[in-house]
């Protein structure tokens, strides 16, 4: 059974069960986020990778893929209105964020704030 942070974030319990079904015994699940857009139905972070859920996996499959810490190479926001953060918080609801090997996929959150808390999360266990 897979750990939970004190301060996790869940969108929908149903994708927290998903994340659930792949971690291992003593992963820490971190966040479950929903996202918009059409290829990709959710992202989870635990304390060693992210999994998202790919509707468009190689064009018609669907798939939970996981994608280690040590694979992302960097984080990005979109600067859609000239300015990368406002009141403490990211203008943009994308995230890009770059896989060794697999170049970049990008993530539609539903909220600037729930794009900055996921981009803290991977910035955290990236950095550390």
């Amino acid at each position: 059974m897979p750990e939970y942070a004190g301060d996790m974030h869940v969108d929908k319990k149903d994708q927290l069960e998903k994340i659930e079904a792949v971690c291992l015994p003593d992963e820490l699940i971190r966040a479950v986020f929903d996202l918009k857009g059409r290829g990709t139905g959710f992202l989870g972070i635990t304390d060693r990778r992210i999994v998202y859920y790919d509707k468009e996996w190689l064009k018609s499959k669907k798939a939970l893929v996981s994608i280690p810490f040590s694979r992302i190479s960097s984080v990005a926001s979109e600067d859609s209105k000239g300015f990368f953060i406002t009141k403490g918080f990211f203008v943009s609801d994308t995230l890009a964020i770059t896989i060794s090997g697999q170049g970049t996929k990008l993530f539609e959150f539903r909220g600037g704030d729930k794009a900055h808390l996921a981009h803290m999360i991977i910035m955290e266990h990236i950095l550390s």
